[in-house]
């Protein structure tokens, strides 16, 4: 079946799916996104991703032209136009075609995009065994220039640390804060667990506030297990019992070593393993 992308207000053939070359998403990065998981036919936890959608719109001065309940059905519309069952939602919004400079005010006509397709995870294999990461040399971007909790376009910062993941031979890679503070990865943001304790850092700490992050401290908590959002060092990450990853694609992961230092047993913890068993219980009763 040929997908279908919503732009400009319809469902078209990925094919004919097009934007203005002039426009400040493609020129400067100038717009937001959500990317969302479905699971059984149903848009996991909507509503949050539509209000961190809004919320990011509000921090940059960009007016969607669109309701939230209007943009709620454009991407339940273009899931099931798409017979998505288990895939992913990438929603975009730019800021529309101006002219060659800066100036918002020369701009006009924002973009919503809704691409509904299936979705790359890690290989299978890491949810058993467990993931290495290394500590990337490009820090998060300051929250004084852009604050990290703003979904922008303009993913450079991640795409930089991401490649030197990639060239040590690791699917992910863990930024620090311009404090030299553990941040968040490139695409996932960070938990440990020691002495029964769960452990993230803060969202001051220049993090995206996950969803799916989000989703799983309710979850601990529900468990009965101690959350506490705090300032962390790679040295906490070091001496942890076990460590592991959220995101929208990586739901929960584990890792087990961090620039070659063995992190607990080596292995994926209990902690975690619990973890991921109730977030994936939640994405199909949700």
């Amino acid at each position: 079946m040929s997908r279908k992308v919503y732009v400009a207000g319809k469902l078209v053939p990925a094919d004919q799916a097009t934007v203005s070359v002039f426009d400040h998403g493609l020129l400067y990065g100038d717009g937001i996104f959500e990317g969302i998981r479905v699971y059984s036919g149903r848009v996991f936890l909507l509503g949050e991703h539509i209000t961190r959608l809004y919320e990011s719109a509000l921090a940059i001065r960009l007016q969607i032209p669109m309701t939230p309940e209007e943009m709620t059905k454009a991407v339940e519309d273009t899931v099931r136009e798409n017979g998505i069952e288990d895939g992913y939602v990438r929603l975009v919004v730019t800021r529309g075609a101006g002219s060659l400079g800066l100036d918002i005010r020369r701009t006009s006509n924002p973009q919503v995009i809704v691409i509904a397709d299936t979705i790359s995870l890690y290989p299978a294999e890491l949810y058993q065994t467990g993931m290495k990461l290394i500590t990337a040399s490009t820090i998060r971007n300051h929250p004084g220039a852009l604050s990290p909790r703003i979904k922008s376009l303009n993913y450079l910062n991640n795409i930089m640390a991401k490649i030197e993941g990639t060239d040590a031979g690791t699917v992910e890679a863990l930024m620090l804060n311009h404090n030299g503070e553990v941040s968040e990865c490139t695409g996932d943001n960070i938990f440990i667990v020691r002495n029964g304790v769960l452990k993230t850092p803060p969202t001051d700490a220049g993090i995206l506030e996950g969803i799916t992050r989000n989703a799983v401290i309710r979850l601990a908590r529900e468990a009965g297990i101690e959350v506490r959002e705090c300032v962390m060092v790679r040295h906490d990450i070091f001496t942890a019992d076990e460590c592991f990853l959220t995101g929208t694609a990586a739901e929960v992961i584990a890792v087990i070593s961090l620039d070659g230092r063995q992190i607990g047993n080596g292995k994926p913890g209990p902690v975690t393993c619990d973890l991921l068993q109730r977030f994936q219980k939640l994405t199909r009763s949700v």
